[in-house]
């Protein structure tokens, strides 16, 4: 083919071809120096105290700097070659796949690995940033620290010994279920001698009686005791297990509310008021067994999972009972109110002046009213307002087709 061209053409040719394999040179060498080299070049401006510790990264440690940072340019922060995330896992695969399966810890779903890790070097195993507890509380900023009796694991700063940092396979993230976890350390034989009257030893389900971190309560006993648990048990154990018959004939006014047409009765499991609510104890005094917003993804996950990491989301969405009623309720998704009235307690002016609402303004789709949820989706959406669709045409076009 060569023979073919013309003498300027063909000298192009072949200075194209000599470029080629110059250029193929060039990143070679580039490359053999840079992780060859990189440590004494680097450290011209980076002080190398910068990057000492007790745990060195390996590829600090071995000076191979460019494994993760690009020396001229880059559209990361940091002149990383890559997403934060995706750089840790182009070493760490293994990790990627375990974390995967189950409820990951709100850093690790975003790829946030630096919230916890010092990639390069630190005092503490793992490369965590600082000591760990300082590091949990950074983000749990709510949770009580102080009590007159606290749990030893959370005295001492030991969030792990429960909890596992990247994922488990329930919302709290422990790394087994709560008994096997306390019977880890308190031998099961030992507690059946403070714990007399169980039926047929059976002891159990030590977190609706104990606090898990503290207590100013002796033995860490919870804040609030249920009235019939601190006088006298067998008001309620009287023919053995406890049904929520029982259980409601003290609360009567929850039976109106449980006969609804969408209610929590969950009568499948048994005594369906014992999910959500200890029968001994508690640390508010609808005695909970843990955060509501907790208590609701246990058996809500999809939701949670499909708009955790929408761009916008309704504030205060943890608190579930803000605008649902939690036991039963005869309106769609157990809501308070109808879908305006719910809205209009807190955004007033949208209640006076809006698009048509109610009765009078019907969905073309459906037929049904038009209410705030039928443009607006409040557990979150990536649209502005928690609008459905992008409310610049897309959401409109729905209904007024023929404008």
């Amino acid at each position: 083919m060569a023979d073919c061209m013309d003498p300027i053409s063909r000298n192009k040719h072949i200075i194209k071809i000599i470029l080629s394999i110059i250029t193929c040179v060039v990143v070679i060498l580039y490359s053999y120096n840079s992780f060859s080299y990189s440590k004494n070049i680097c450290f011209k401006c980076h002080k190398k105290s910068q990057f000492a510790g007790k745990v060195i990264h390996p590829p600090v440690a071995k000076g191979e700097c460019v494994v993760c940072h690009n020396p001229h340019c880059s559209k990361y922060k940091g002149l990383l070659r890559y997403k934060e995330a995706e750089l840790c896992y182009s070493c760490h695969k293994k990790e990627k796949q375990i974390f995967a399966n189950g409820i990951e810890h709100e850093p690790v779903r975003k790829g946030q690995c630096l919230t916890c890790h010092n990639p390069h070097s630190s005092n503490f195993s793992y490369l965590i940033n600082g000591k760990l507890s300082n590091r949990c509380f950074k983000c749990h900023k709510k949770l009580i620290r102080h009590f007159a009796y606290i749990h030893p694991p959370f005295r001492n700063g030991n969030c792990i010994a429960c909890h596992d940092p990247h994922h488990a396979n329930n919302s709290l993230l422990l790394k087994a279920t709560a008994d096997d976890i306390c019977f880890s350390c308190h031998k099961k034989i030992k507690m059946l001698k403070v714990h007399k009257g169980f039926p047929c030893n059976n002891i159990g389900d030590c977190l609706s009686c104990h606090s898990p971190h503290g207590s100013n309560n002796k033995y860490m006993m919870r804040k609030y005791l249920h009235k019939p648990y601190k006088e006298n048990c067998s008001i309620c154990h009287k023919k053995g297990k406890v049904t929520a018959e029982d259980c409601l004939r003290c609360h009567k006014d929850i039976s109106k509310k449980l006969l609804s047409i969408h209610n929590h009765l969950l009568g499948a499991h048994g005594n369906g008021c014992i999910i959500c609510h200890s029968p001994h104890a508690g640390d508010s005094k609808f005695l909970l067994r843990a955060p509501q917003v907790l208590l609701c993804r246990k058996c809500h996950e999809d939701t949670y999972e499909r708009n955790q990491d929408s761009l916008y989301v309704h504030p205060n969405i943890s608190n579930c009972a803000e605008c649902h009623q939690v036991h039963g309720s005869s309106r769609l998704a157990m809501l308070k109110e109808d879908g305006n009235k719910v809205c209009t307690r807190c955004h007033e002016t949208q209640g006076k002046f809006t698009h048509p609402i109610g009765a009078q303004a019907r969905d073309p789709r459906t037929g049904q009213e038009m209410t705030c949820v039928t443009c607006h989706h409040p557990m979150g959406t990536n649209y502005k307002y928690e609008l459905k669709l992008s409310g610049k045409e897309d959401l409109c076009i729905q209904c007024h087709r023929n404008y």
